[in-house]
């Protein structure tokens, strides 16, 4: 199995340029500024509320 998923992302197409011009600024391309922003709310969530246990096979 696959460990990356693909995922469709709907946005109002002139906040995304803007999102890509800050995560060009950040060095980063859009998709990997995006993980980034998930990765940080993934640690906050945990911080407050404890480990989400996840299995590789669930969806």
């Amino acid at each position: 199995m696959d460990r990356i998923l693909r995922y469709t992302f709907r946005v109002n197409r002139a906040l995304f340029k803007k999102f890509r011009y800050i995560a060009e600024y950040e060095g980063r391309s859009a998709n990997k500024e995006i993980e980034q922003y998930i990765k940080r709310r993934v640690r906050e969530f945990e911080k407050l509320h404890g480990e989400i246990s996840v299995s590789e096979k669930e969806d």
